[in-house]
This record gives C-alpha cells, structure tokens and sequence, in this order.
C-alpha cells in the first residue's frame, strides 16, 4: 500500500512535470500584424557636400516588432527605404540606430503571452518560465547582484549576438553604409575573425559597428557608466578601452548613452583623433524630456558639472551637459545623439534626437511615429 500512495503521487507529477517541459518547448507560429513602417523627415541640416552625412534612425518600436529578427528587419528597412528615397543614403553616410535596439532580442522566437504581457516584469517571468532547462544553466553561470536578469540575458546570449550580426550587418551591406547598430547586453563580447562572439564572463551593454561590406568595424564598444538599473547585470568598462573606427565619413568614436555626460570619454577618444561621434541613447518614461533632471542616476557626477538634480529638465540637461555641449573637448567636428521612442512593455519612452556641427547645435521636434534625423558633413 506505502508503495502504491507512493506512485499515486509521483505518478501525477511527473505527468505534470513533462505536460510543462512539452509546453515550454512549443512556439506557436507568429502572426503577420506589422507595427507602423512610416517615419518623417525630422531634421534635415546642411546641404550635400561630398563628405558624407551622419543619419539618425529614431524608431517606434513595440514588443511585437521583437516576435523575431526578421520582423524587425522589415521595420529597420522600411526606415532606410525612406531614407534612400529621400537622397539621404550614400557611400560615406554613417547611420545611427538607438541604445538598446539589440538587447531586446533576448526576447525573440518566445511565446506570444511574452508580447502581450503588461509590463517588463511579467514579459521577463514569461521568458523564464518558457525557457526552465536554459535557464537553470545560465543561473549557475550567473554574475552580478540581479542573477535572474543576468541570466535570461545570458541563457540567449549566442543566439542573440549571431541574430545581431545579421541583422544590422545585413542591413549594412545591403543599404551600402556604415551602421553603428545601437546596442545590446552580452556576455564578454568580442569579434573574433569577423564574427561577434560571447563568453562566460559578465554582461556588458555594448555597440557594434558595421562596414559597408557588413563586416564588423573594430570591437564591440563596451559602456563605460551603466546607469542605476543596469548596474545590477551589467558591468562597467574602462574609458581606456574606448575605441575609434575608420569610416569612409573619418573616424568614428561611439559613446553609450550615459557615456556622453562624461569628460573622460571625450579625453580619451581625442587621443585617437576622433572627427565623428555617435551616441545611441535610451530614455525610458513617457514625458521624461519635460519632467526636472533627476541627476546622475547612480554614477558620480562629473567634477565640471556644478547644476544640481531638478535645475533643469531631462531635455536641458541633455542639451548642456551631454554630447552638443562636450563635442569641442574631443575635437571631433560633429556629433548625433539617436534616442529610442515606441512602447516596450511599461517602459515608455522620451528623447529628441541632437545634432552638433561645427560648435552650432540642433534638435529634433519631436511627434508620433519613427523620426529620420539627418546632418551633412
């Protein structure tokens, strides 16, 4: 009798337990709704000179748009067709895509309860739950003080950086352009004979840039402040480790989001000569660009930098602390700020694209939809 209570109890778990592992494997097959492809023209400065053009690409994206990276292709795409068709594209233009653009193709190939959840939150529970053998892995491998998000990043870390590559590679040697290709969450990242590798170490927040050709130019340029909520998971590289990269535009120098408001980036990237510099940036919150500056967000603040939290709005602050007020201190002749917009879950979003040429500044108006920010060189 012991023996039969017994197996009338385990009998049902185990029943149990293979119904959720059949469950957890299954995706079922996406649908064919396509978010708004549109985008508008919101800065056009300059005029063609020969010397190329920094462009700006400020998506709308939506959870949905990360069903997998063939629908985001076809967004990012319809993008550059009108940038094509406006004249903006060209053998020396350098495109810049926002912060972040790639870290949320952790979320890619899932189920669909994962798009329609209601906050981050609940989507990141839902990617945990579909993925339980993945994600036990990835948990003994864990680091950092956030280990559950640190591995669901890393449990689809290589599929990931290969479906990254593709994509904005992809889209580089097919629209004929340098493409700095926002950024993403990795582990120990580093291209290795043209291709983006992972590793086992911690997460770092990093932007890849792509050749005309769709090669990777250089390394991936690693963040050097995480912000606050990124501290948790990722960790922070060293101003010594930024990087310039030659483009047929002149030398190139990435600096992520937060990395902009520094001095010591701009210091370092000097001593390599730097000519351009492109800032992928990620502002969440609906309305953020109006509401006061809330200071530094977990990192020290600049010793140069004398205003406090709540003297300016996040907008001004971005205007005379970050990259139009610290482009001249690299000697770099121009620089873009490139913001994300849409709505990823509860996050929200903010952030008018900035353009600095020549010492003279330029932003964005903002509006509905996906923006095209463009400056001659």
């Amino acid at each position: 009798m012991p023996r039969l209570a017994h197996l009338c109890i385990t009998l049902p778990l185990i029943a149990s337990l293979g119904g959720y592992l059949y469950w957890a494997q299954q995706r079922p097959a996406l649908g064919h709704h396509l978010s708004d492809l549109r985008s508008e023209l919101a800065a056009n400065q300059g005029e063609p000179s020969g010397r190329g053009n920094l462009l700006g690409i400020q998506p709308e994206l939506f959870a949905s748009d990360y069903q997998s990276s063939a629908r985001l292709r076809l967004k990012l795409a319809a993008y550059l067709e009108h940038a094509r068709s406006a004249g903006l594209l060209n053998d020396k233009t350098v495109a810049v895509l926002p912060e972040h653009i790639g870290t949320w193709l952790v979320a890619s190939g899932e189920k669909p309860e994962l798009y329609q959840a209601s906050s981050v939150n609940q989507a990141m529970a839902w990617l945990a739950a579909s993925n339980p053998l993945r994600l036990l892995r990835a948990l003994v491998a864990a680091k950092g003080s956030e280990r559950l998000s640190d591995a669901l990043f890393r449990m689809k870390a290589q599929q990931m950086a290969s479906d990254y590559q593709a994509l904005f590679g992809g889209l580089a040697k097919e629209y004929g352009i340098t493409l700095v290709a926002g950024s993403i969450v990795l582990p120990q990242p580093q291209v290795v004979d043209g291709r983006l590798e992972t590793g086992s170490g911690p997460l770092f927040n990093v932007s890849l840039v792509f050749g005309r050709d769709g090669a990777p130019l250089g390394q991936p340029q690693r963040k050097v402040f995480p912000i606050r909520e990124e501290q948790g998971f990722t960790a922070a590289a060293s101003a010594a480790q930024l990087q310039t990269v030659e483009t047929p535009a002149g030398r190139l120098g990435v600096l992520v989001c937060a990395d902009s408001w520094y001095p010591a980036g701009y210091q370092q990237l000097a001593q390599q000569q730097v000519e351009l510099i492109a800032v992928p940036a990620f502002l969440t919150g609906n309305g953020n660009w109006d509401k006061p500056w809330g200071g530094y967000n977990g990192a020290a603040t600049p010793t140069d930098v004398q205003l406090k939290p709540g003297e300016l709005s996040e907008g001004q602050a971005w205007q005379r602390l970050s990259m139009p007020a610290r482009l001249a201190s690299s000697g770099a002749a121009a620089g873009i700020t490139v913001f994300m917009r849409g709505q990823l879950w509860d996050m929200g979003s903010a952030g008018h694209s900035l353009l600095s040429h020549d010492g003279q500044q330029a932003i964005a108006e903002d509006g509905p939809g996906a923006r095209l920010v463009n400056l001659w060189l």
